[in-house]
């Protein structure tokens, strides 16, 4: 029997300095508590031109925060934006509660969800990179107390400069390490994708903001076409999985194509997961199409396209074709599915949605693929093997002088196998 996961108090708080999209931040940043098995207990914003240098919050709301904590018997504050070391440590003082800011919160997110070796690395990697110019505040001890960043801690309190130099190079010499290992593991990943593109197979990845449906939509064609057994996870939750996982799908026509699916994205995504999670989402930067999946049933559904689309700028994706799948219309009155140009209305629970999103993949991969007989002497055998494996074979037919095959592949792929076309 599981034991239940004592959740943390926390109160959140947020500043809406004449933006917009405030509320939905605020929303946000309590589910991302609730991702984190804390429990908000009360939120407390403050409308203001500007941030407090000191405390982030002006005197006035820092006092109300203060006796909040002590009406609600909390001891933690989550804050909505990343805060400098002082903002951390004046906030600790004034309010005796401990700090985690926007950043820290997520990272510690990413830390407790990372599975794979190469997505532990690459947490390691961003928290040390938040910690190095925390070194000298009580929250850098506490997050590596928390999630366990590289061992035993760092800091020592009233250690003298030295101690506070030797740390710093401890944490310098960590990271050099991590990058190394990281390299180690990205040229790995590089000869299996060169593998796949020897191979001659399409990609495309699933990207946009967590808890949109990737993973729903990946399993959905997975038991349509490709392994039911290997289905991705699925939870109701903000970045429930962070490793991008590869899955090869095979149509009743026979094309083939290989679909990922990455991490989510987030507002205000801390710009150390960003920088770190490049090799993650690298089989976004080397696929033929980006399926970015949208939940259509969100009112600030285009905040979250803008993000999904600056943070693949941020990584370095270059400019690839992309369609866009509203999901989950089945929480709206719209119609579905419902395709305009290279937009589509769907729900990942509806066989009809599905067939409209192959439909919609395969037009946009596979539009340069032309179809070809081709006759194969029986001494070229080797040609055959070549093309059952890099194109798609509509029809085999044995005849007396070779091998008649009716193939599927891009016009440029076919030019290397003019000496066998029949006309």
């Amino acid at each position: 029997m599981n034991e239940e996961k004592t959740l943390t108090p926390v109160i959140t708080i947020g500043l809406n300095i004449k933006d917009q999209h405030f509320d939905y931040s605020m929303a946000e940043l309590n589910n991302l508590a609730v991702a984190n098995n804390m429990q908000v207990v009360e939120s407390l914003v403050q409308k203001t031109d500007h941030k407090d240098a000191a405390t982030y919050f002006g005197k006035g709301k820092v006092a109300e925060l203060a006796a909040a904590l002590a009406d609600d018997g909390v001891e933690t504050v989550v804050v909505n934006d990343e805060l400098s070391p002082s903002q951390i440590r004046n906030l600790e003082k004034q309010t005796s509660s401990k700090i985690i800011d926007r950043t820290g919160l997520i990272l510690e997110i990413f830390a407790n969800r990372a599975r794979t070796h190469e997505a532990k690395l690459q947490v390691q990697l961003a928290k040390l990179q938040y910690q190095l110019p925390r070194l000298h505040t009580s929250a850098s001890q506490r997050l590596d107390q928390q999630t366990g960043a590289g061992g035993g801690g760092f800091t020592s309190r009233g250690a003298g400069e030295s101690q506070y130099e030797l740390n710093r190079r401890t944490i310098q010499d960590k990271i050099s390490h991590i990058k190394h290992e990281l390299k180690q593991i990205q040229k790995s990943d590089q000869t299996q994708r060169k593998q796949r593109e020897t191979n001659q197979i399409p990609t495309i990845a699933l990207v946009g903001y967590t808890n949109a449906g990737k993973s729903t939509i990946m399993n959905q064609l997975l038991t349509r076409f490709g392994d039911e057994n290997k289905q991705v996870m699925v939870k109701n939750m903000l970045f429930a999985t962070l490793d991008t996982n590869v899955r090869r799908l095979v149509f009743p026509d026979n094309k083939k194509l290989l679909a990922s699916d990455t991490v989510g994205f987030v507002s205000k995504l801390p710009h150390q997961l960003v920088s770190a999670f490049r090799s993650t989402l690298a089989e976004a930067a080397n696929a033929d199409l980006l399926v970015q999946v949208v939940d259509f049933s969100d009112a600030d559904r285009q905040l979250m396209m803008d993000t999904t689309e600056q943070t693949l700028k941020e990584i370095g994706v270059p400019e690839i074709p992309m369609i866009t799948i509203m999901n989950k219309a089945d929480l709206t009155d719209s119609r579905y599915p419902f395709r305009e140009g290279n937009n589509l209305i769907m729900s990942a629970t509806d066989d009809q949605s599905i067939d409209a999103l192959v439909e919609l993949i395969k037009e946009t991969v596979f539009k340069n693929y032309v179809t070809q007989d081709l006759l194969i002497p029986f001494k070229d055998g080797q040609v055959v093997s070549e093309l059952n494996e890099q194109a798609t074979v509509l029809n085999t037919e044995y005849l007396d002088d070779g091998t008649k095959l009716t193939v599927e592949m891009p016009a440029d792929d076919l030019k290397r196998f003019n000496q066998y076309v029949l006309e």
